[in-house]
């Protein structure tokens, strides 16, 4: 008995130790095994406001903070909690090995999108806004189009993956999570400057690509990944880090700006999972190689659907009235310089991008498209 005097009916016992508790329970019947302090119960944290304060990357420790090369949990449970023999499968989830889907900074990212968040009804000047002429108005509207599309793409694509994924690989799901919140407000910003200035949504892309369907018919996250954070991101990340280059007003300005935050993180991502998947696995590196194949097809031949860049579409008319500052043909012939340029920097920064994943072997040993080393070279 844990009590020093058997309490009366009705009166609830006194405990002097956890012990005591437990034992009590035990001897009455009642299971409380849940009870039984972790490894690291009674370990506080301590958070550092000049570091971001408490970070999700702090906190796993011990059993937390062990993740699974596989993992059999498809119940729901958090990473490193008891398990319950009797939990319902709640998800039936396709990706549960750790390449298939690990970074090593995926917290770290997860933070940034967090503390990074902006808002486009109050974090853009649209007051600056003022009447442009029409030929420029109609090409912001046209670029805004289709930028609102892509974004579509964007944050519904990865959402497919979210609820494939165990939560062992919590990091991840969370990022991806912030990543959707990030296209929904590049969705959001691109619609209201087709009409902030008094235009309106243009004409809808004919690509077929455009939709998802190269990205959306990947058959694993690493797929996808690629072809989505390293090719279709990357390239619209050149895009908007143009913004001041084709902005003609501050509002267009911030919204490049902000848009460019959030782009540059889940091309990060993508880089990172490639990375760790090419160091940890290096007999899938093959099969990255044939993804990056199809990406540099569409790379030199301008096609793909989520370059605003490509040659021959309603969004490169734009971009090239924008940059070259009208619609008269010495402007137009400018601007198709500049936009070039644009196409030269974005097979520049993809190659770079490869490089820091660990595939560039590819750009020593002749897989490489051989026509991105007239850009590269450029």
């Amino acid at each position: 008995m844990a009590t020093e005097t058997r309490p009366e009916q009705g009166q609830a016992p006194v405990f002097t130790s956890f012990k005591e508790m437990m034992e009590y329970g035990k001897q009455n019947g009642y299971k409380m095994d849940w009870l039984q302090p972790r490894e690291t119960f009674g370990s506080r944290l301590d958070s550092d406001e000049a570091a971001g304060g408490l970070l999700l990357q702090d906190i796993d420790h011990g059993p937390f903070a062990q993740v699974p090369d596989w993992s059999d949990n498809m119940t729901g449970r958090p990473r490193g909690a008891l398990t319950r023999p009797n939990a319902p499968r709640v998800g039936n989830y396709s990706v549960r090995t750790k390449g298939d889907i690990w970074l090593k900074n995926a917290a770290q990212l997860y933070e940034e999108a967090v503390q990074r968040q902006w808002s486009s009804a109050v974090d853009v000047p649209w007051d600056e806004m003022e009447e442009l002429p029409e030929d420029i108005e109609r090409a912001e509207c046209q670029l805004a189009t289709f930028l609102t599309e892509v974004e579509f793409v964007a944050g519904d694509v990865p959402g497919k993956w979210i609820s494939e994924t165990t939560p062992d690989y919590y990091e991840p799901r969370m990022f991806l999570m912030s990543q959707i919140m990030d296209e929904a407000r590049h969705m959001d910003v691109f619609r209201k400057r087709a009409f902030a200035n008094g235009g309106g949504l243009m004409s809808q892309t004919t690509n077929v690509a455009l939709s998802g369907g190269a990205i959306d018919s990947a058959r694993d996250f690493t797929e996808m990944s690629a072809r989505l954070h390293i090719s279709g991101e990357g390239l619209v990340l050149s895009i908007f880090r143009m913004g001041e280059r084709m902005s003609y007003n501050d509002a267009e300005k911030a919204i490049y700006r902000l848009a460019a935050s959030d782009e540059s993180r889940h091309v990060a991502f993508g880089v990172m999972h490639l990375q760790y998947l090419a160091q940890t696995d290096p007999e899938r590196k093959e099969e990255i190689h044939s993804y990056l194949d199809e990406i540099e097809m569409g790379l030199v031949a301008g096609t793909g659907g989520q370059n605003p860049a490509a040659r021959g579409t309603p969004s490169n008319a734009a971009l090239a009235i924008l940059l070259g500052g009208g619609s008269d043909a010495q402007s137009i012939h400018e601007g198709n310089q500049i936009a070039l340029a644009v196409r030269q920097r974005q097979v520049k920064e993809y190659v770079q991008r490869v490089r820091v994943a660990g595939l560039g072997d590819r750009f020593e040993n002749g897989r490489a498209n051989a026509a991105l080393a007239a850009y590269v070279s450029a």
